[in-house]
């Protein structure tokens, strides 16, 4: 898997990814930071491919993104000082996806983070519905600049050298 030069011009659904916000990437999956992280560290694991639902990737594209996945909760969790990983996927408009591209969401835990564990959901859930609103900035997480975000996956890339 390669970790550096993260390639140009990918999408997320309508939105284009900075390369600056890759901090791996595989022949078929990129992992980018988060745009208004949940908890330090949500991140994202994509497929290259623009593809709307989980039940119409590839077979390589699912082994490829979670094998991905893995590998970046491997990394992430120690990194921001976590003890447990959550993996989700919010697969259709029912279900709380937004933006029409399969996505896993990639959060470091540690306990008390939330008052109700499951709360993570309804967190992941808002932030899909602000990228639906157009990020209103008033909420209560706040949308990072490219420069921050560039920061972070910068010291995430290093992870996977």
């Amino acid at each position: 898997m390669a970790a550096t030069g993260p390639p140009e011009g990918h999408l997320f659904g309508p939105y284009k990814i900075r390369s600056s916000e890759v901090f791996a990437n595989t022949e078929l999956s990129l992992a980018l930071v988060n745009l208004k992280p949940v908890v330090p560290g949500h991140c994202l694991i994509i497929p290259k491919r623009i593809v709307l639902r989980f039940q119409d990737l590839a077979p390589e594209e699912v082994t490829d993104m979670w094998m991905l996945a893995q590998r970046v909760g491997s990394k992430i969790e120690p990194h921001f000082g976590a003890s447990s990983l959550t993996f989700a996927i919010q697969d259709g408009a029912a279900a709380g996806q937004t933006v029409p591209h399969v996505h896993i969401h990639i959060l470091p835990r540690k306990f008390g983070d939330f008052e109700k564990n499951d709360e993570v959901y309804d967190k992941i859930e808002e932030h899909a519905e602000l990228l639906k609103e157009k990020l209103d900035l008033d909420k209560e997480r706040t949308v990072r600049t490219p420069e921050e975000m560039s920061i972070e996956a910068a010291e995430l890339r290093a992870l996977f050298k």
